[in-house]
């Protein structure tokens, strides 16, 4: 059944990235991720044990959670400029590593997390372990915010059906 989720989400990419609705290209499209799930279809989703409706649930949140991210991109960047136009001694630049123990169950929740944190602006994910990640981050402000756990239950809401 994970095969079926992957082709209608590289569908749904194929749809949404062509903008072209008529059958031909419609027809391109099917092809196309038809043929990318048979080749790499065992490439996703390593833990096969979630069932087509959780895996749906999954690809229903993603948008939300894209568009939080995005938004906390956002924030980032408005605080990296402000970093940035500071004139003199920038008293708020305070470079720090952060170690953060996340709670998510699944390889691929603390992947994401990783990734999201490394994609805000003023921090980057230097090591994942197995129960501890370690982050660099350019200020206090943006310190707190790894330490917030608050991107942490949005990706365990998402790729873990709840709360971490």
């Amino acid at each position: 059944m994970y095969r079926i989720a992957i082709f209608l989400l590289l569908l749904g990419i194929w749809i949404v990235f062509s903008g072209k609705f008529d059958a031909f290209h419609l027809f391109l499209g099917a092809l196309s991720s038809l043929f990318i799930t048979a080749i790499s279809g065992s490439f996703y989703f390593s833990d096969r044990s979630k069932s087509f409706g959780a895996r749906m649930g999954e690809i229903i949140r993603l948008p939300g959670y894209g568009l939080w991210l995005l938004w906390q991109i956002v924030l980032s960047n408005v605080h990296i400029l402000k970093l940035a136009l500071t004139p003199g001694d920038i008293k708020e630049l305070d470079p720090t590593l952060v170690r953060i123990k996340p709670k998510l169950k699944t390889d691929f929740g603390r992947y994401m997390l990783a990734n999201s944190i490394t994609l805000t602006p003023g921090t980057i994910t230097i090591e994942v372990g197995e129960n501890e990640m370690l982050i660099h981050s350019i200020s206090k402000h943006t310190a707190d915010g790894v330490k917030d756990d608050s991107m942490e239950k949005k990706v365990a809401k998402v790729f873990e059906g709840g709360e971490s």
